[in-house]
């Protein structure tokens, strides 16, 4: 049984919470969850002990999960590490890049990792599977599409204060992160050529972005924008080949092209259904780098790259 404290009673700290008590019992255990706001804990109410300080709560745990807004990861994450515990952390690392820099150069390969849930999606491994037979030939190229009714989406609307804002928030660093990721993982290093992003006011996140990159040398386009679908989002990551075209859907939705229709792989669910699966699968993750074992998690090099991308995108950088 690994221990595991909570930093940040925000939508992602109760949902690894709910995650750990209702599919992961069987080997982890929150010890407590810390949070500035009272308000944020009372909505957490008796589902875990409430930590009366960031100290005890790294103190009663073997790993710390930050899940506090962007500029207070790496202050949670190191004092953590310094401690002698395992850290998981949310994404991105730090709201700037030579931060974030540095902190990968210090911890190098120790117990740490980002939580990408694609790391542990059966959607994201079908597409694996499709890539290692074979199925789209020749590589070609790759399209990643995201759009939304608006932003933040309908349920993230209480964190509106941190997620709307251009130091920490927008839809680059919270969603277009996790196909970045998804590219780096099946596709290789990625290089940004060049990106842009459209801001409508000084101090709110983007509404708009276009890129191109490579990852392993295939050439890739990004596009995103904000009232751009009725849904509170919609996304496609398509790789074509001269052989045929596989993607992912709306997050969890394998598909194959198959005669000019896309097709869903047999197994494929809605996010809302495989979220449980995953979120299981990334605490056996967890649980396997808290013990020092080896582990399919995010690493923090990952991470660093796939951050490098989205600020790229958002400072409008060209290569030269």
């Amino acid at each position: 049984m690994v221990t595991i404290g909570i930093i940040g009673a925000g939508i992602m700290g109760e949902r690894m919470l709910r995650a750990a008590q209702e599919q992961a019992s069987d080997f982890v255990q929150v010890t407590g969850i810390w949070d500035p706001s009272a308000e944020a804990l009372s909505r957490i109410g008796a589902l875990a002990p409430h930590a009366h300080s960031v100290p005890a709560l790294i103190a009663a745990a073997q790993c710390v999960y930050v899940a506090s807004p962007p500029a207070s990861h790496l202050e949670y994450a190191r004092a953590s590490l310094e401690a002698g515990k395992a850290v998981f952390c949310e994404k991105p690392l730090a709201v700037d890049m030579s931060t974030a820099r540095a902190f990968v150069e210090a911890v190098g390969g120790g117990r740490v990792a980002v939580n990408f849930p694609m790391a542990s999606s059966p959607a994201v491994a079908k597409l694996a599977d499709w890539l290692s037979t074979g199925v789209v030939g020749t590589q070609l190229r790759l399209e990643i599409e995201v759009g939304f009714a608006d932003w933040p989406r309908s349920w993230q609307r209480d964190a509106a204060g941190w997620l709307d804002r251009r130091a920490q928030g927008g839809f680059t660093r919270e969603v277009v992160s996790h196909f970045l990721f998804l590219t780096r993982r099946l596709c290789g290093a990625m290089v940004l050529q060049a990106g842009r992003a459209r801001f409508d006011s000084p101090d709110t996140s983007e509404r708009a972005i276009a890129a191109q990159l490579t990852a392993g040398g295939l050439p890739a386009t990004l596009t995103g924008g904000v009232g751009t679908t009725l849904k509170d989002d919609h996304n496609t990551w398509t790789l074509w080949g001269d052989r045929g075209a596989i993607r992912l859907r709306d997050w969890s939705i394998a598909e194959r092209l198959v005669d000019g229709v896309w097709v869903p792989d047999q197994a494929a669910m809605p996010n809302e259904r495989m979220r449980s699966l995953v979120l299981r699968r990334q605490l056996e993750g967890v649980e396997r780098m808290t013990l020092g074992d080896t582990h399919h998690l995010a690493t923090v090099q990952e991470a660093f790259e796939v951050q490098t991308v989205v600020e790229g995108v958002l400072e409008g950088w060209v290569r030269e």
